[in-house]
């Protein structure tokens, strides 16, 4: 059974930055798109970022480009989310999620929190 845990999340004042932390295990997460959602208070859950097989490619939203990194390392089945530059409309909960032909994951997300 496939498992995600995000960690990282914490409230921060804008201008600073943030790392999460995707630890994944239980699937085949090389052969895995792995995506960073967000979800903030009365809105829907929206793509933040996601990279595909060996990152080959990423993708941005564009509220989020220039300021967040995706990244992953494959040999410690791990997906990060670099947040620099935050702003109080990057205030949501942050879940992971990983997507291949046989499953579709989520984590249980992490709270960021941007206040000044």
């Amino acid at each position: 059974q496939g498992q995600l845990v995000e960690s990282g999340g914490g409230l921060v004042q804008p201008g600073e930055s943030l790392r999460l932390t995707c630890a994944a295990s239980g699937f085949a997460f090389i052969y895995s798109r792995m995506s960073w959602y967000r979800q903030a208070p009365g809105k829907e859950r929206e793509s933040v970022a996601s990279i595909t097989e060996r990152g080959e490619t990423v993708a941005y939203a564009d509220s989020v480009k220039g300021r967040f990194t995706i990244s992953r390392d494959d040999f410690e089945n791990a997906v990060y989310l670099q947040m620099n530059d935050l702003k109080p409309e990057d205030t949501a909960v942050y879940y992971c999620n990983a997507h291949n032909h046989c499953a579709d994951y989520w984590g249980q997300g992490t709270q960021v929190t941007v206040s000044p």
